[in-house]
């Protein structure tokens, strides 16, 4: 089965891009989809978070908003599985049209808005145990009037279902979102999320994802604050407002964040860069522009542990993960390698 999670890759692509979205969903929760054929390669696993990854890609959040289908993306072959972004009480997101691609420039563009059925309604879904790792995607209301207490309420709220959380401050489609990665701000969300973490019987592991457009001369203080915070890792990065290789005019001029292909390039730097600063000391999820086996390789390479995706797979189907795996598993056999480890970062300078 080589389409999309049993739908063909061509109807797909020919319809409107949250319809499509729509159908793949219901096609995994009616088990139209391929299961991974064999075992992950031993030499694929890491322990990292206080979690077993039996392989580094994993999907994105954005595609299983609702908590619906992470047990049937785990079943394709994901080593992972980030749902969300979840916000404490469900909202609509911004109007139709809202989510566009372009095939000529392997891109999306959304402005969907954290459009989501709420914390309740995904808790519900997780309770039930999936046999791997889900983490969680937290996201601030639209008029919430304290959005960092929108993070505490999810943490707390969330806890006892997720792997790990993510805490998405970085969406350029909820105004103001990221303003809260101004370092002070940061500080003050950060101070507040620990402590509600604290507190809890259960303590996942926290994330923060940025976004790339994040200068060059902001992101070392950026990261300081996230390193002082002891965040447990680090995702880059989130879609860009840039427009930067587009070839699509009409494409371009969309309001809201592009994923895909054209981000392959700010997102990797940034992520080097990130590596450095933080000396390799930290783990990194590298997400932006994965659409292919080279290009997971290189993320690994500039200094991602682990590998996230989403819109790669709108434009290669579900045959990426198992490409990407056979891809990793050969760069260490070349290297001599018998895990990632020496893979991570190896070519951080040449990216930064």
């Amino acid at each position: 089965m080589s389409g999309l999670f049993g739908l063909g890759q061509s109807l797909l692509l020919a319809l409107p891009p949250e319809r499509a979205h729509d159908l793949a969903i219901k096609s995994l929760e009616l088990g139209l989809y391929p299961r991974a054929s064999r075992p992950d390669d031993s030499r694929l696993a890491q322990h990292l978070l206080g979690l077993d990854f039996p392989n580094p890609v994993g999907m994105a959040a954005g595609f299983d908003k609702n908590a619906r289908v992470p047990r049937e993306l785990l079943a394709i072959g994901f080593g992972f599985v980030e749902v969300g972004t979840l916000t404490p009480h469900s909202q609509s997101g911004n109007a139709s049209p809202r989510l566009f691609r372009s095939i000529a420039d392997r891109a999306i563009i959304n402005r969907l808005g954290f459009n989501n059925e709420g914390q309740d309604a995904a808790l519900e879904r997780l309770k039930p145990r999936l046999g791997g790792i889900v983490g969680v995607n937290l996201g601030a209301g639209r008029d919430s009037e304290d959005r960092i207490g929108d993070y505490v309420h999810g943490i707390a709220r969330m806890a006892e279902v997720a792997s790990y959380f993510t805490i998405n401050i970085s969406s350029p489609n909820t105004p103001g979102l990221r303003d809260l990665q101004a370092p002070e701000a940061l500080d003050a969300l950060l101070k507040r999320v620990r402590d509600a973490r604290a507190a809890l019987p259960r303590k996942p592991a926290l994330l923060v994802k940025l976004a790339p457009d994040i200068t060059d001369e902001d992101l070392p203080e950026v990261v300081r604050v996230l390193v002082s915070h002891g965040v447990d890792a680090i995702v880059v990065s989130n879609t860009t407002l840039s427009r930067e290789g587009l070839s699509n005019r009409a494409f371009a001029r969309e309001a809201g964040g592009l994923s895909g292909q054209p981000l392959f390039a700010r997102a990797t730097r940034m992520l080097a860069r990130v590596y450095r600063l933080t000396e390799g000391r930290l783990p990194l999820i590298g997400v932006g522009g994965v659409d292919s086996p080279e290009t997971a390789l290189v993320k690994i390479e500039a200094g991602a542990s682990l590998l996230q995706l989403y819109t790669g797979l709108v434009f290669e189907g579900p045959s990426l993960i198992g490409r990407i795996k056979q891809a990793l598993v050969a760069a260490m056999e070349q290297t001599g390698a018998d895990s990632l480890k020496p893979l991570i970062g190896s070519r951080a300078d040449y990216w930064a």
